[in-house]
């Protein structure tokens, strides 16, 4: 199992959806977006040059959110 696959494989614990695609910028790089949301709940959106990369951001974002409505 690849790292983002077991950050993917967390979120949807967590009961959270989750979407990644990639994408070319406007230099011809290629881009990868993420997102995480819950039906009531705000949506994460991240991207990165890497996919692993934007699968920590996003997992990153979403530990913050949490930690942050807990205080």
């Amino acid at each position: 199992m690849k790292y983002w696959e077991i950050i993917a494989d967390n979120i949807s614990k967590a009961g959270r959806s989750w979407g990644c695609v990639s994408a070319i910028d406007s230099s011809g790089r290629t881009i990868w977006i993420v997102d995480a949301h819950r039906d009531d709940e705000k949506r994460f959106v991240v991207h990165a040059d890497e996919k692993l990369t934007a699968f920590l951001e996003l997992e990153r974002s979403v530990c913050i959110h949490l930690l942050t409505e807990q205080i």
